[in-house]
């Protein structure tokens, strides 16, 4: 049986700590295919050329071990496989980590009863279906298959449950697509000692099984928060502008995210100040891959600046004004380098060797998204220096952030398609440079909103595109475009988007882990990523495509930090009738309850003690009572230097909440609508937000 040993994440728990793990499928002779499943009893018997695989429901990760209780006959062996999707499950191989083929099986020569177990470099971070081949003419008896869940690893095995933050509003799809994405950032936190799993990247033939391991260190602790579960195994930075503020809403997990951002600028150019495209490693592991050789000749002018962002976001939740200061330096002299760039027009130029991006194409020059990303950074270092009292440059980042305002519209604004184009040499219109065009805030609250209506008019039945990486779906992208929606003032279009995209089609097609998120699929819902020549290689478990996370709880409940002692109050639920969030950071415990109905709206909520902040309700009349009585009357729905505490809407008769957007947004009310995926026939069952709220300590499959 599957031994889930969890608690609930939710109000109501629906699933024991128990669940029956159910045979997928059985290839040639096997005897008793259910005997080890919790419905079954004896041996299972593996006869001759034959393979079974086990659906454990959900994406799980770790070492996997097995019980032999008896051997008919020599050269047995035992292999065995993993896939994510059931797309992969292969009778010889598994999916891939490379990019090309599919990974070898494990082959373990079996000749007496015992116990066998993975070793260490070949834990697999995610996988959902696992499969035991016999390749021999003899037979074995199998009598327990065990995984050691080994994501998470600085947490007991109890306390994995033990989520700081929570969601739950009244579309139950939204709430399995937010746990899904809390799911996805915890098997994304991965051992130190277990990372890259970009081995064999000279690979080349598709016919042969490739070889494949992940030995190398990632950080000066015990674990780390990278990419995807299954692959890369590394800290990239870009990942990081989602999945880091995600741990923060979920587990609060800390010590692993200042871990990881540490490793970002432990290897700073001491001589120009850039920073690398992913953090590179402690201990390469043995035998070295070939990945590292490459990636230090590798400069992104975007990611980069992620690496900024990663600081600033650590700051921003944790509050750590130390690590801030033992990195300001290392920020200003990254961020000067980036300046660097801006040329006479006032926009960045981005070089034909610093191109590399998130696998798009066509990045370079006066880049929309690049500029807008620079724009954005500029905002975030005039905060973090007013934090450490170094406000020496501000004059100065506030004239590089006007420039490149004005002149991104003036140059990059197309009129007729109501969007930015790449850039100066295209017609092409991106969705990664008009999310972050939005984000930034170098479109004005007018174009915002004429963007969010263009992004929203060109989603297929899968998903939102982002053309500048041909005929992608990225997730990764698209939690920008959802920030981008809110903004702008139409939250309805990121619901929409959240429920279709994550949740009709990321957790219940019945190839994906219905349970996390993966890194990006074709506009056609092919499980194919353009970017990649093997298709096999797609990770379903990536920190990337977990931007709802930080979309509902920070927009739709609307608890916004600013810093560690400021805070924006601004829920933007848009069609939503009831929203429930909160979280907790060493700053405090952030929490808010919004609910309409009958023409009235109620919303409260709770801000650290010792914080300030402004609230804006747009709509609503009335003022805001404390718990001890203090009235803070709403001008044109906003509330300015309230103190932090517990706080509760009293509204005027007839008050409605709006979906108002930015700072000076508005927004006069719709509802979102959206194409839906096409409808599948199968197998696969829901998992509710209960059940994804469950994370797994131990996974055996046993008598």
């Amino acid at each position: 049986m599957l031994s889930l040993l969890a608690g609930a994440l939710a109000a109501t728990l629906l699933l024991p700590s128990a669940a029956a793990i159910p045979v997928h499928r059985a290839n040639g002779s096997v005897t008793n295919p259910s005997g080890l499943t919790v419905d079954g009893s004896g041996h299972t018997i593996l006869n001759s050329v034959s393979a079974i695989t086990y659906d454990y429901g959900v994406n799980i990760g770790g070492l996997v071990s097995f019980t032999v209780g008896a051997v008919n006959g020599s050269n047995n062996f035992i292999g065995i496989g993993f896939s994510e999707s059931s797309f992969w499950i292969a009778p010889d191989g598994s999916d891939a980590t490379q990019n090309v083929g599919l990974d070898e099986i494990l082959w373990y020569p079996v000749d007496k009863p015992g116990n066998y177990s993975v070793d260490n470099a070949h834990q697999r971070g995610g996988f959902r279906y696992l499969s035991l081949h016999h390749n021999s003419s003899g037979s074995v008896a199998l009598s327990s298959v065990t995984t050691n869940f080994t994501a998470m690893p600085h947490y007991a095995d109890d306390a994995m449950r033990d989520y700081t933050g929570y969601f739950h509003c009244n579309n139950e799809q939204l709430n399995r697509v937010w746990y899904a994405a809390a799911y996805t950032d915890q098997l994304c936190t991965i051992p130190s000692t277990s990372g890259n799993s970009l081995v064999d990247l000279l690979a080349n033939d598709s016919s042969i099984p490739t070889f494949w391991y992940s030995n190398s260190t990632l950080t000066n602790g015990t674990s780390a928060l990278v990419d995807g579960a299954k692959r890369d195994k590394l800290i990239w930075p870009g990942d990081f502008s989602i999945s880091l503020p995600g741990v923060f809403l979920s587990t609060n997990d800390q010590y692993i995210l200042k871990l990881s951002v540490a490793q970002l600028f432990a290897e700073q150019n001491a001589s120009t100040g850039q920073l690398r495209y992913a953090a590179d490693t402690l201990h390469p592991g043995q035998p070295a891959g070939q990945f590292f050789t490459g990636l230090n000749q590798v400069y992104s002018y975007t990611y980069h600046m992620y690496n900024l962002l990663a600081l600033n976001n650590y700051y921003i939740y944790s509050g750590d004004i130390d690590f801030l200061r033992q990195n300001w330096y290392r920020f200003n002299f990254g961020l000067n380098y980036s300046l660097t760039s801006v040329d006479s027009t006032g926009l960045a130029f981005v070089a034909t060797n610093a191109t590399a991006d998130w696998l798009r194409v066509g990045m370079g020059a006066h880049n929309i998204e690049a500029n807008s990303i620079l724009a954005y950074t500029l905002t975030r270092a005039m905060n973090l220096a007013n934090a450490v009292g170094d406000t020496s440059q501000n004059a100065r980042w506030q004239s590089y952030y006007d420039n490149i305002v004005s002149a991104a519209n003036e140059l990059l604004w197309d009129e007729s398609a109501g969007l930015f184009t790449d850039n100066q040499t295209t017609t092409l219109h991106p969705q990664d440079g008009n999310s972050w065009a939005v984000i930034s805030g170098v479109a004005n609250n007018t174009r915002a909103a004429t963007i969010s209506s263009a992004l929203h008019a060109r989603w297929g039945p899968y998903g939102a595109p982002a053309p500048e990486a041909g005929t992608t779906i990225s997730p990764f992208i698209s939690g920008f475009e959802l920030q981008a929606h809110y903004i702008a003032g139409q939250p309805q279009y990121a619901n929409a988007l959240m429920e279709y995209m994550w949740g009709d089609f990321m957790l219940d097609d019945p190839r994906m882990t219905n349970s996390t998120f993966n890194e990006g699929y074709d506009v056609s819902g092919a499980l194919h990523y353009p970017a990649y020549a093997d298709d096999a290689r797609i990770s379903h478990a990536h920190g990337w495509s977990t931007g709802p996370l930080l979309a509902l709880t920070n927009y739709a409940a609307g608890l916004h930090v600013l810093n560690s002692s400021t805070w924006l109050v601004q829920p933007q639920p848009g069609n939503l009738t009831s929203v429930e969030a909160g979280f907790t950071t060493a700053i405090g415990t952030f929490s808010a309850t919004y609910s309409s109905g009958n023409g009235s709206t109620a919303y409260s909520f709770q801000t650290p003690p010792g914080t300030a902040g402004t609230v804006i309700l747009s709509g609503i009349s009335g003022s805001l009572r404390s718990s001890n009585g203090t009235l803070v009357p709403l001008v044109s729905g906003m509330a300015k230097n309230v103190a932090g505490g517990n706080w509760t809407l009293v509204a005027s008769s007839g008050s409605m909440l709006g979906g108002n957007g930015g700072m000076n947004g508005s927004y006069a009310g719709g509802s979102g609508s959206s194409p839906k995926p096409a409808p599948y026939t199968g197998g696969t069952t829901k998992v509710s937000a209960s059940v994804l709220a469950l994370i797994v300590a131990a996974c055996a499959l046993m008598l």
